[in-house]
């Protein structure tokens, strides 16, 4: 069953993360035993392990109200509780995102509920986390369904409060009328964190359920954060209801844009195809209109209708509960599950071992580098003393001599280097300087300045796509830069390989179009928010509130990580050709001592090339183990091969 294939391939995931974090390590411990750490490589290496056993494949579920949602979320992953364990009756939806996951730090499964009155402060969902103070905690027992089945339901919760108090928490429509007493039912709680062992949960996986995108009061980070970081993004439709003009805009405004990332995979899913199941009519007529309903979907979202999978979560769900083979495969849920298998959970390994084998890989590459650099010296050194048996003294001083110029002019050449190194540096900082948080904090303190002294709508919008206007030609300079930069680190590698004739290395370049993609992102969020009516309706000290919350906090984050990936990639963007420079200088010297040695005295010949048959031997074997490392670091998961794939699958979205 494809389920049983996504719990498979969760599982072969984690065993494969397991055994890269193992080759992380065994690499740090090869590096600290051949002498050849340092303070940057193992901060760089901690770095990677703790981001490896953190990670998380996250997928998101999409949807207007109604839409099934939920109930899919039980048919693909809860099935074996034989029962519905997140609410989804008719009368329940999905009042606040909650995000199920493991946590392994904690001593207990746990909800964790933020209280809606949250929404009054200035503080993002992100920030709340760390502060578990301010959740409402329940306990969760996983030994009974029943009991965790009841616990879910306080998701979905909602109280009285007045009109007044509702308009304040931005859950009332702005300008709408509000009469003195009038109560109105609103969510109970802001966002719910759900942990539990459930066996996929422990393997990484975190599912992310959304309300209505659309809907009043949405919180901006979920659009901003939360889903740009998901894996996969399941867009849910109903049959019943075809694609409406709600779901367009959803589509439009927060999903379809996540499909110029190929971090990312959208899934449309057309559920409640029950409803189409007609038993007056024979089998191929309601094929014929399920299809036209899929290809219909299909056209109005602008995808191929392969790409839309028409499935019944509710008839998947009972049939896996009933064990209804038949029942089963009609839902179609299975090959919604095969296409999670096939094609989201490669996708995310091959975006993290691309990153592992970036960062750890390219230093491994560097040590694999000097280890066959000193591997290559060492024979060509062991060849010639076995040519100099029985040559005289003037061999020998010919050979000093040839190594010394050899010296003289390597060591100008390093002069260059040097010179071409402070050119890096100093244009380094300067991009280091133009994604300074020090000038984009000023500009946020002038900003809200501005928007908080307005009198009028119009110099707040105008506040608004300043800030913006600026960050985002601020993102363009910096783009810019990089190019420079990231030029001149390759025209400096260029040039040390052709004058040394070296074996070639290749520079790592820093990668910026992540940054330009979200401030493009995040601008065009800003401008929708900006010209929305919501917003011109809106009392002005909430506008202000939501929009430093969410989007000017969220370009602070940008620039944020920005700096600190340019200033972790500039100190060590010449570290290979460093390290080859001071290799190279004692390989030179290493020659020459033994050349001064061997000519002083003949014994010190057989004894030398004794010495180098066993370093030749030591650094062969040591060549060995870090090749069986970088093997293991760019190993692909087995069942991802190729041959193990349906050749049929259909492609994301």
């Amino acid at each position: 069953m494809a389920k049983d294939r996504f719990t498979d391939q969760m599982q072969a995931y984690g065993r494969w993360k397991h055994d890269l974090i193992e080759a992380v390590m065994k690499y740090q411990n090869w590096l600290d035993e051949n002498g050849m750490s340092t303070p940057e490589a193992e901060l760089r290496i901690f770095e990677l392990i703790d981001a490896l056993r953190s990670d998380q494949l996250t997928i998101a579920f999409v949807a207007e109200f109604a839409r099934g949602k939920t109930e899919l979320i039980n048919a693909i992953f809860f099935s074996e509780y034989d029962r519905r364990l997140l609410p989804s009756e008719a009368g329940r939806t999905t009042m606040c995102p909650t995000e199920l996951l493991y946590d392994s730090e904690a001593d207990q499964s746990y909800i964790r509920l933020l209280p809606i009155e949250t929404r009054l402060e200035d503080t993002s969902i992100q920030e709340f986390k760390k502060q578990p103070i301010h959740w409402t905690t329940i306990e969760l027992d996983t030994g009974s369904s029943e009991k965790m089945a009841d616990a879910f339901r306080e998701v979905v919760r909602t109280k009285t409060v007045t009109a007044e108090r509702a308009q304040e928490l931005g859950l009332l429509e702005p300008g709408q009328p509000v009469e003195a007493g009038e109560k109105v039912t609103i969510p109970m709680w802001r966002h719910a964190l759900i942990s539990f062992p459930h066996p996929l949960l422990k393997e990484g996986l975190t599912i992310l359920d959304t309300p209505g995108l659309n809907a009043l009061g949405a919180e901006p980070e979920l659009t901003l954060n939360m889903l740009p970081n998901a894996q996969a993004v399941v867009f849910v439709l109903a049959a019943d209801t075809g694609v409406t003009k709600s779901d367009m805009e959803m589509w439009n405004h927060h999903v379809k844009p996540l499909g110029g990332d190929a971090r990312h995979g959208r899934i449309v899913a057309l559920n409640k195809v029950d409803t189409l199941w007609d038993e007056l009519k024979d089998e191929a007529t309601v094929a014929a209109t399920i299809r036209a309903q899929r290809d219909t979907a299909a056209k109005m979202l602008g995808i191929d209708p392969e790409n839309v999978f028409p499935v019944s979560a509710q008839k998947g769900l009972l049939a896996k509960i009933r064990h209804d083979q038949e029942l089963l495969e009609r839902s179609n849920i299975l090959a919604l599950e095969s296409i999670l298998s096939q094609d989201i959970l490669p996708q995310k390994q091959h975006i993290v071992r691309e990153n592992v084998v970036s960062e750890v890989g390219a230093m491994a590459q560097t040590s694999r580098d000097l280890l066959a650099s000193r591997l290559a010296d060492a024979n060509k050194q062991l060849s010639e003393l076995r040519n100099l048996s029985g040559k005289n003294e003037d061999v020998i001083a010919h050979l000093m001599k040839k190594t010394r110029e050899e010296q003289i002019t390597y060591h100008k050449s390093v002069e260059s280097f040097q010179a071409n190194r402070k050119i890096f540096s100093e244009q380094h900082k300067l991009l280091l300087k133009t994604l300074s948080l020090a000038e984009l904090d000023r500009l946020m303190s002038k900003t809200r300045k501005e928007m908080t002294k307005t009198w009028t709508t119009a110099g707040l919008k105008a506040a608004m796509k300043e800030f913006f206007d600026i960050t985002n030609n601020t993102i363009r300079e910096a783009g810019q830069q990089v190019d420079k930069v990231n030029t001149l680190v390759q025209t400096i590698y260029r040039k040390f390989h052709q004058e040394h004739g070296l074996a070639e290395v290749k520079p790592k370049l820093f990668s910026f179009t992540r940054y330009k993609r979200e401030m493009e992102r995040l601008y065009h969020e800003a401008e929708a928010y900006r010209t929305s009516p919501l917003t011109t309706m809106t009392e002005q000290s909430f506008v202000v509130k939501k929009f430093f919350i969410s989007m000017v906090s969220h370009a602070r984050n940008v620039f944020f990580n920005a700096h600190q990936d340019a200033e972790a990639w500039g100190k060590a963007a010449m570290a290979p050709l460093v390290a080859r420079i001071k290799e190279h200088k004692s390989q030179m010297e290493r020659r020459l001592e033994s050349l001064r040695r061997i000519n002083e005295s003949r014994d010190t010949l057989q004894s030398r090339i004794e010495a180098l048959e066993k370093q030749v031997a030591k650094l062969s074997r040591q060549l060995a183990d870090i090749d069986a490392m970088m093997e293991t670091i760019n190993k692909p998961l087995e069942s991802f091969m190729p041959e193990a794939e349906d050749s049929g699958s259909a492609q994301v979205a």
